[in-house]
């Protein structure tokens, strides 16, 4: 098998295709299609791992710090770390980069992060190798393909809404309404992609398609008028602020029709209280949790896919169940991405509400 290595020793990145055999815990760190593999030399623990954020002002950031800090509060993890820190340094790429090079100069074992910046990263991706220091970025991913990356497919979490519904509707539907993210994002792109691949091959179907931001307010009021220029819809699917969305086809008298929604918490209650068909499903902030739990797998040696995509958390409608996969007594904010089942057991509300999401 060919490998590349980077700078020293440290990290062999093989170019050939990842296949689940090859890699560790596949059912959670399953191979995005067509990636390689990374592994490293093992390094005896405990270790030092940090995880640098950059904006930390919405709630699914803040629930990541805390999914974090709840993954290493675990005795099991606990065990693993002699110190862990998170930073939150706001939206500055220069400002993240410091951080991580301040870590890797006092010698750290691994650094998690979501990227500030996608294309600013190479230089400290060779500081990092050169000293040792395993990197594993999240959610908004590098533009690289030489370190391990953790993600979740979102065009399959676009074609998971849209494959829904149309379940729901028996394969055929006259109109559709699309609820789209922020434009000229690549998530966005995306999870539109997914959702059109399969409406795209409904005979007759008409899409109408709206910009919600991912923000409950901003799809409240597209939703409302698009209800106005279009009258009723068959079905919804959105990628984020489905509150919003839910709440303008309630104003509207709209009947109840299936959708495809996130998974705040606010979204599941309103989607079991009304009898609304469907799946929530959600990009996960314990996602921060698996990447910690990926650069620990690292640093012991064991060889994973470069780009990781996890399995999407989901629930169809049918099996919303209070206390379960919603918690009425929690803010409707709440993100019910609380784990990824595969991984490690979910965090339990407490868990997560007893952790701060300040600098640490």
């Amino acid at each position: 098998m060919k490998k590349l290595l980077l700078g020293t020793t440290l990290c062999a990145l093989t170019t050939t295709f990842a296949a689940a055999e090859e890699t560790h815990r596949p059912e959670c760190f399953a191979p995005a299609p067509g990636t390689s593999t990374i592994s490293y030399d093992a390094k005896e623990g405990p270790y030092k791992i940090a995880f640098v954020n950059g904006f930390a002002g919405n709630d699914w950031r803040i629930q990541a710090i805390q999914s974090a800090k709840a993954w290493a509060a675990r005795d099991d993890n606990a065990g693993k770390l002699s110190e862990f820190n998170v930073v939150s340094v706001g939206n500055d790429s220069a400002a993240q980069i410091a951080a991580i090079d301040n870590f890797i100069a006092a010698g750290y074992d691994a650094i998690t992060f979501i990227a500030v910046n996608p294309t600013a990263f190479e230089p400290v991706i060779r500081r990092a190798n050169r000293a040792g220091t395993v990197l594993v970025p999240f959610d908004n991913v590098l533009d690289t393909d030489q370190v391990v990356q953790i993600n979740e497919s979102q065009m399959a979490l676009g074609t998971l809404k849209a494959t829904s519904v149309m379940e729901e509707l028996g394969g055929s539907a006259e109109k559709i309404l699309m609820v789209n993210g922020l434009p000229g994002n690549a998530t966005d792109r995306d999870r539109r992609l997914g959702m059109m691949s399969v409406l795209e091959k409904v005979d007759g179907l008409e899409i109408v398609e709206v910009v919600g931001n991912w923000d409950t307010g901003t799809s409240q009021k597209v939703v409302a008028d698009a209800l106005a220029t279009h009258g009723q819809f068959d079905a919804v699917v959105s990628q984020h602020g489905s509150a919003g969305s839910i709440n303008a086809l309630q104003a509207a008298g709209h009947p109840i029709v299936p959708m495809g929604v996130d998974g705040e918490n606010g979204v599941r209650i309103l989607m079991d209280e009304l009898g609304i068909p469907g799946v929530s499903a959600s990009q996960a902030p314990a996602m921060s949790a698996v990447a910690l739990e990926a650069a620990v797998a690292l640093l012991e040696g064991n060889t994973l896919p470069q780009t990781v995509f996890l399995p999407i958390p989901q629930v169809a409608a049918a099996d919303l169940e209070a206390g379960v996969n919603y918690f009425p007594d929690l803010p409707k904010s709440f993100n019910t991405g609380t784990g990824y089942v595969d991984c490690f057991a979910p965090f339990t509300p407490e868990e997560l509400l007893g952790q701060s999401p300040d600098n640490k």
